[in-house]
């Protein structure tokens, strides 16, 4: 008797395209984060945060020792370490990693977006410190080597940006469930919340420096998904 070949499987379909959030809520978020972001730089240039900025860089020291950290000889080190997932290095790393995988899947406008929201977050943090020219915290030996001005914190915004960018990226298109996907953005701003406080543990940054990096990043990269959505909806022809 004959045997017929077993028909090919179907192709796997790609994960739904579901926002996060609705365009409404998701622009009141990155408006309230800019507002932050506004906030905090008002009080920087008042001066009326320099009292808990100071307050917290020394109680992050030993009392009556400067040059040492609190805590377990092992924290300086993990700080340190992830210190480094928000530097220069890794974040272009990462951004041309996952661009050049989003052109291997024939996804060039997610390529596009993952590095304009990077060069444009870039800029806007440079233009922001070297034109505000904050010195960086004096009262404790740095950690880590820092020479850039200090306002706003560098390693905070632009791992918020890149971290929040791919995170979200890839929780709408890659996973169905909605707890798959939270997770995975809440891993992604975890990871740049902890950065974050790693720069004011190792001393080179104000904690007024990371909340407005914090702030002005997450505006940032959520102003861009919300952009990219709006152009590519258009572009099916749907409403936005």
């Amino acid at each position: 008797m004959r045997r017929t070949a077993p028909s090919a499987s179907p192709p796997i379909a790609r994960g739904p395209q579901r926002r996060l959030l609705p365009a409404p809520a998701a622009l009141l978020l990155a408006l309230s984060l800019l507002a932050g972001f506004v906030l905090v730089l008002a009080n920087v240039l008042d001066g009326d945060l320099a009292h808990f900025d100071a307050w917290l860089v020394a109680a992050l020291r030993a009392a009556g020792d400067g040059a040492t950290p609190r805590g377990p000889g092992w924290l300086p080190v993990f700080f340190v370490e992830l210190t480094h997932l928000g530097g220069t290095v890794a974040l272009a790393l990462a951004t041309l990693l996952v661009a050049g995988l989003l052109l291997f899947e024939r996804r060039p406008a997610k390529a596009g977006l993952v590095l304009v929201a990077v060069a444009g977050g870039t800029a806007l943090s440079s233009m922001l410190k070297w034109g505000l020219d904050r010195p960086r915290p004096d009262l404790v030996p740095h950690l880590v080597e820092a020479l850039s001005p200090s306002f706003p914190s560098g390693h905070a915004m632009l791992s918020t940006v890149v971290y929040l960018t791919l995170g979200a990226l890839l929780a709408r298109f890659e996973f169905r469930r909605g707890a798959t996907r939270i997770y995975v953005v809440l891993c992604a701003i975890g990871l740049a919340l902890l950065i974050g406080a790693s720069r004011v543990y190792l001393g080179v940054h104000w904690p007024s420096d990371v909340l407005a990096g914090w702030c002005l990043g997450g505006a940032w990269a959520i102003a861009c998904l919300v952009a990219a959505d709006w152009l590519a909806r258009r572009r099916r022809g749907h409403p936005p």
